[in-house]
């Protein structure tokens, strides 16, 4: 009986992070969306970024929800990665991780916790800022400013070689992430080959695509 109780709770801890890490998928969608109009112009980065920045429902409700989310997922990792590891009564004598299991398998803790610190560097940067732009500072609405801001921060070799790694990372973890979430939620019929396949696509683009848009800025816009 303590053993099923045992199972449903681990199972019960999988599914929650599976949904928590779909759920910030969403987000970086978004982000990745608006992040890529300032390829193609900047008034149009400008207003978008303005809706956000001075939307009540996005500042007060969703960021504070999302900070949630980044924080519970992250958590639930380590937790279940804990807890794998306290379940083997003996260590392997002799263990092959890259002949039974990849890289970023292997690896989620650190890969999370990179990303983690620098989804904590990203919020300084703009959610703290902005927040000390508009409410500590009271500085007045420039809807125009944030191509410039968003520029600035790509100025930097190194800080843009830093972000890259991060979403290098950030891919790899997708990766493993997803497969994970598949098998976690009970995701197998006949559309899950499909599904799957846009999920690492989806592993692939955005996390590049964001590297592509650093690169682009470090190179023509600096």
């Amino acid at each position: 009986m303590a053993k099923s109780s045992m199972l449903k709770s681990s199972i019960a801890k999988k599914v929650a992070m599976a949904l928590s890490g779909l759920f910030l998928i969403m987000f970086l969608a978004l982000h990745f969306f608006i992040n890529m109009t300032s390829v193609f112009s900047a008034d149009v980065f400008n207003a978008m970024s303005h809706f956000m920045g001075y939307n009540p429902l996005i500042q007060f409700v969703m960021q504070p929800i999302l900070v949630a989310g980044v924080v519970f997922h992250f958590v639930m990792g380590i937790i279940l990665k804990s807890k794998n590891r306290s379940a083997r009564p003996v260590a392997y004598a002799k263990y092959n991780g890259a002949a039974n299991a990849s890289w970023a398998s292997r690896n989620m803790i650190i890969s999370g916790l990179v990303v983690l610190a620098f989804i904590g560097l990203h919020f300084y940067d703009f959610w703290v800022q902005e927040i000390t732009y508009k409410y500590i500072d009271g500085n007045s609405i420039e809807p125009t400013r944030y191509f410039g801001e968003l520029v600035a921060k790509f100025e930097s070799p190194v800080r843009t070689g830093l972000y890259c790694i991060a979403f290098v990372l950030l891919s790899l973890h997708l990766w493993h992430g997803f497969n994970s979430s598949f098998q976690s939620v009970g995701l197998n019929n006949k559309f899950t080959k499909g599904f799957q396949r846009c999920a690492h696509a989806f592993a692939i683009i955005v996390p590049f695509g964001f590297i592509f848009i650093a690169l682009f800025h470090h190179f023509f816009n600096n």
